[in-house]
C-alpha cells in the first residue's frame, strides 16, 4: 500500500497539488442565499447587480505570489471552475482573478476597517 504525504501547498487531506498560478478555494457559506445586516434572508432569485464572493484558500500553486494558504479572497463567482475532491466542492481560480485578500483581524495596522 502506497501512502503519499500531502503537498506543503495544500490543506492536509486534499489529494491535489496545484500548478502554476492556480488557487483552490472553498466558498464561504451558501452562495445561493444571503442575509442582510438586519437578519433578513435574501433568496437566490432576488435580482442584484454583479456581486463578488468570499472564499478561503485551501491550496496554492508554486507561482502564486500574493496569496497564501488559509487567506480569505474576494473573487467574481462568474469566473470559476468547480471541482469535487474528497466529497467536497471547491473552486479553481487563477491568482489574477482574485480582486482582494482580507486583512487578518487584530493586526493593529490601518484604520480598523476590514474587507
Amino acid at each position: 500500500m502506497r501512502v503519499t504525504a500531502p503537498a506543503p501547498d495544500a490543506r492536509p487531506g486534499l489529494p491535489i497539488r496545484m500548478l502554476n498560478d492556480r488557487l483552490l478555494v472553498s466558498v464561504d457559506g451558501d452562495p445561493a442565499e444571503r442575509r442582510s445586516s438586519a437578519g433578513i434572508v435574501i433568496p437566490a432569485t432576488a435580482a442584484v447587480g454583479k456581486r463578488l464572493a468570499w472564499a478561503s484558500v485551501v491550496a496554492v500553486g508554486q507561482h502564486v505570489r500574493q496569496v497564501e494558504l488559509g487567506d480569505r479572497v474576494l473573487f467574481d463567482p462568474e469566473d470559476r471552475a468547480e471541482v469535487e475532491l474528497a466529497g467536497s466542492t471547491y473552486l479553481l481560480l487563477r491568482e489574477k482573478d482574485v480582486h482582494a485578500v482580507a486583512a487578518p483581524r487584530g493586526t493593529g495596522e490601518g484604520t480598523g476597517l476590514y474587507l
